[in-house]
């Protein structure tokens, strides 16, 4: 008997048992020490909680030095770029210089670049206009996808790289970028940037200067890159306009002329599309008969188009070209017309880089105001876009962090039947939220749409964890009736509770907060927001209770005496 107490003394083999028995013995140093520190933060509870929400309050202001964005973006290995050639460029020509761009991005990417995949001219069907944001008008403009080695890229540094450098070798040619992941894709509604900003009127030219006005304004913002025009009114044209008094004399109509020039120039399937069918396989073909595109090279090979007539060509033996009974010349006329609401539509994208969307569409709406003496008085001019839904949506998010704020706060009214119980417990918010803006601070995170879910998580963890505090509090001073020391007890006694709650939340968000996905600015706030939490909860909470009840006692005794 008497070795059994040496026994029970010597150390176990377990791995875990030891682990769990060294882990609680520093778990309860530090507990001890946090109750030391607590006792001393109660014994100078004014000056604490002055200096702490002097911090909180304060530490609001580094939202308005965060920037706004809606959705974050994130590291791709997909890059997709526009090259608008000089208008009026032959498709042959666009395709080659295609894949000199395409030789220069990989030599700008030296090592990076897995595959480029071009796309250039309008596409047969019209399903790949609908689905797919592009920019693409005419033959002069091109697709360029381009296929990174590493999925994780920062495309951000690779595409201030590939503007700057296209832009030297290519001068007179645009390059512009799209989104490439797919939620900045939908944000957009199918167009290829965030900000749209429409100039809609019947006065198509009037509309079309005041554009180039705002587009010389738009691309002075700071952080704003790949401002373009969608629609070209400049497309290099040559208008055939008949004589129709001549032609009428020498019996040649204005349909004679184009059916002529059409079939010459784009073949007979345009005037009159003819099938042969093919008797052993049992399938038809299009038949299509034109000039060889060699023959027809200059402004002179179009006068010598000869033109026949429809309408009873056996009696006419007399040959007539086209430059006799129509005039030529070269115009600049529109590449696309857009509607909107029947009035043509004209729209600018801009995109941001290097800044956030919020200050970028700030900057655009000023000069959309300051412009407006200048805008043609039957003009209307809207901003749509991603960045005109951001508001909307940070609107309904920041109303919904303080419904829920109110909404917990009177719950917790009913619970506790007390309005002051509440009030302690929701005083460890402001700590969340000075904690979400250090976190989105320091790590360079600016405001978004899933780091202000992350404070909405946030404060229903903190508003839970000070309800233990408050709520053990209230046990003890019912049975001593001291506040200072029910405020120690409770604090001392949830200790455990509270970190066990925070850190496991915390430690769950590591791997959101340090990933590459859209949801990093939600862990990021929620780690952040939980930390100052629970400092707050451990120490401003318990401070605030024993000053508001300790009065509270004080008044009692008062009355009583």
């Amino acid at each position: 008997m008497s070795q059994q107490p040496d026994q029970h003394m010597q150390p176990s083999r377990n791995v875990f048992v030891r682990f769990q028995k060294g882990f609680e013995r520093r778990f309860d140093r530090f507990r001890e020490g946090y109750g030391a520190l607590l006792e001393r933060v109660i014994a100078h509870r004014s000056a604490f909680i002055t200096i702490s929400l002097t911090f909180a309050v304060g530490s609001t202001v580094l939202f308005y030095f965060l920037g706004r964005d809606y959705f974050p973006e994130i590291r791709s290995g997909v890059i997709q770029m526009h090259m608008r050639a000089p208008l009026g460029t032959r498709i042959e020509v666009a395709g080659r210089l295609a894949t000199l761009v395409s030789n220069s991005v990989e030599e700008l990417l030296p090592g990076q670049v897995e595959n480029i995949v071009s796309n250039c001219g309008l596409p047969v069907g019209p399903h790949n206009l609908a689905f797919i944001p592009t920019p693409t008008i005419g033959s002069q403009d091109c697709d360029l996808t381009i296929l990174l080695e590493n999925e994780k890229s920062p495309v951000w540094d690779y595409r201030r790289i590939l503007r700057k450098g296209l832009r030297e070798r290519y001068p007179g040619t645009e390059f512009t970028f799209q989104p490439s992941d797919l939620t900045a894709k939908i944000l957009n509604f199918g167009a290829p940037a965030p900000i749209d900003v429409q100039v809609n009127g019947p006065d198509m030219y009037a509309n079309y200067e005041f554009v180039r006005k705002l587009v010389g304004k738009f691309r002075e913002v700071p952080g704003a890159v790949d401002v373009v025009i969608q629609q070209t009114m400049r497309t290099p044209t040559l208008m055939v306009e008949g004589n129709r008094t001549f032609g009428l004399g020498v019996n040649r109509t204005l349909k004679d002329m184009a059916d002529n020039l059409l079939m010459t120039t784009a073949g007979s399937q345009q005037v009159d599309q003819i099938y042969w069918l093919d008797p052993s396989t049992g399938m038809s073909y299009l038949i299509n008969v034109y000039t060889p595109q060699p023959q027809i090279n200059s402004l002179n090979s179009l006068k010598t188009i000869p033109i026949d007539s429809s309408a009873n060509p056996s009696k006419d033996n007399d040959i007539q070209l086209l430059g006799n009974l129509a005039d030529l010349s070269a115009e600049g006329t529109p590449g696309v017309i857009t509607h909107g609401n029947i009035m043509p539509l004209f729209d600018i994208y801009i995109s941001a880089e290097g800044r956030d969307l919020g200050g970028v569409l700030t900057d655009v709406q000023e000069i959309a105001r300051s412009m407006e003496s200048e805008k043609p008085r039957s003009a209307e001019l809207e901003i749509h876009g991603q960045a005109s839904l951001m508001h909307e949506a940070y609107s309904e998010l920041i109303f919904g962090l303080l419904a829920a704020i109110v909404l917990v706060y009177l719950l917790i009214v009913v619970n506790f039947q007390s309005w002051l119980d509440p009030f302690i417990i929701i005083t460890a918010l402001p700590g969340a939220l000075a904690g979400i803006a250090w976190a989105l601070f320091l790590t360079h995170t600016r405001l978004s749409e899933p780091a202000l879910t992350g404070a909405i998580l946030t404060m229903g963890t903190a508003t839970a964890n000070s309800i233990l505090v408050v709520s053990y509090a209230r046990e003890r001073i019912q049975e001593h009736g001291d506040a200072l020391r029910a405020a120690i007890e409770a604090g001392k006694t949830r200790f455990r509770p509270v970190i066990m709650t925070a850190s496991a939340m915390i430690i769950g968000m590591v791997p959101m907060a340090t990933g590459y996905s859209q949801n990093a600015p939600l862990g990021r706030a929620v780690i952040g927001g939980l930390f100052v939490a629970t400092v707050f909860t451990l120490l401003f909470v318990p401070c605030v209770y024993a000053m508001f009840y300790n009065r509270r006692m004080a008044r009692q005794k008062e009355r009583a005496s």
